[in-house]
């Protein structure tokens, strides 16, 4: 997993502009990849929090399922 205390003592290239500010970070794709992975988790989480805040009817797992098989998103 990976963590922002992790990502910042691995990053050690920078772009910057005219200025000398840093602009951009060049790392290895597959943490680039790692970081967009815990960003959608971060984004499910936040989800599901909010749906729990709202007190809404849950979906049992077998009807999520069920509609993702038939989207062909599930095998």
């Amino acid at each position: 997993m990976v963590t922002i205390a992790k990502f910042r003592k691995k990053v050690k290239q920078y772009l910057v502009d005219e200025k000398g500010r840093r602009t951009a970070v060049v790392l290895p794709i597959e943490e680039y990849k790692a970081l967009l992975e815990a960003a959608r988790d971060l984004a499910d989480l936040r989800a599901a929090d909010e749906a729990r805040a709202e007190g809404g009817e849950g979906i049992p797992l077998e009807e999520v399922e069920a509609r993702l098989r038939a989207e062909g998103k599930l095998r």
